[in-house]
């Protein structure tokens, strides 16, 4: 298998199992609904429950079990995407090559949304019935996927990014900013993966660890660097809208030449993270090569 097969495979699998989860659109309040599965249908890499699926399979897990999962991962990131293009917040009029939800729709219909994209996530992780059936390891996972979207993760990180705007912020600031904003989602995509594996040990977990704090760093920092090179229609949101807003970024500090040598830094460490794993890591090998070569 091929990196391009395991993710059309994958994508296949989430886009039906996050349609089933989303209310519909006919059901009422309709236009809450429509934004909903507007805001998390038919768009994006699905890097993060492409994440789960990996480090499950890593792990000998069924993909059944992952699905829930993955759609957990995709709610919390959609919803965060929704609220994070508020004018309030980045105020973007693109997303995913679209209008963002509140151009769409409207902020309040757009907050409502990602409100409850959010709690759906949580919902799926309690009730979804092709889950591993071991209650505290289910009840970890909705610890884990909390911790990563409060103000110990997301939320806190946005907050950080927000007050960050027009200062300087040294190296290990950045890094703490974007461990929390960025990172902390796909450190949980990774952690619930493999907690849907009943081979799943503290040992394989630290490794993975290792293995998704080096892909969030790296994930950041070639966002950074698509910021400056590349072009708004191929990013599929506005280019150069964190050197328009002066915040703080890893091109910035580091030139765009030292950006791209800490990527590869970054990068080479996750795959040395993987290395007491066989093949069946091998999705999570293709990632982080697509990580730091994506083009969007």
């Amino acid at each position: 298998m091929t990196l391009k097969a395991f993710s059309a495979e994958c994508q296949a699998r989430v886009e039906a199992a996050l349609a089933h989860w989303l209310p519909s659109a006919e059901e009422a309040p309709a236009r809450l609904h429509e934004a909903m599965r507007y805001a998390s249908l038919d768009g994006g890499k699905r890097v993060r429950p492409l994440l789960v699926y990996a480090a499950g399979g890593a792990l000998g897990a069924d993909q059944a079990a992952l699905d829930g999962p993955a759609c957990a991962v995709e709610f919390i990131h959609a919803y965060s995407l929704v609220h994070d293009d508020l004018p309030a917040m980045d105020d973007d009029d693109l997303r995913r090559g679209k209008p963002t939800c509140h151009k769409a729709f409207d902020e309040a219909t757009a907050i409502l949304a990602g409100d409850a994209l959010q709690t759906l996530a949580f919902e799926v992780l309690a009730n979804d019935a092709a889950m591993l059936t071991d209650p505290t390891r289910r009840l970890r996972m909705v610890a884990e996927l909390a911790l990563a979207s409060g103000s110990g993760g997301m939320a806190g990180g946005q907050a950080i990014d927000i007050a960050a705007e027009g200062r300087h912020l040294g190296l290990d600031e950045l890094a703490h900013m974007h461990r929390l904003k960025t990172g902390a989602l796909i450190r949980a995509s990774v952690r619930l993966g493999a907690l849907s594996a009943p081979a799943y040990t503290e040992a394989h977990g630290a490794l993975l660890d290792e293995y998704a704090a080096c892909i969030g760093l790296a994930f950041q920092i070639r966002d950074d660097i698509l910021d400056v090179e590349a072009d708004t229609a191929t990013l599929g949101k506005t280019q150069g809208s964190d050197q328009a807003r002066n915040k703080p970024t890893y091109t910035s500090l580091l030139g765009l030449t030292g950006a791209k040598d800490k990527l590869r830094e970054v990068h080479t460490a996750a795959l040395a993270s993987l290395d007491g794993f066989d093949t069946a890591a091998d999705p999570l090998r293709w990632l982080a090569d697509y990580i730091v070569e994506r083009g969007n």
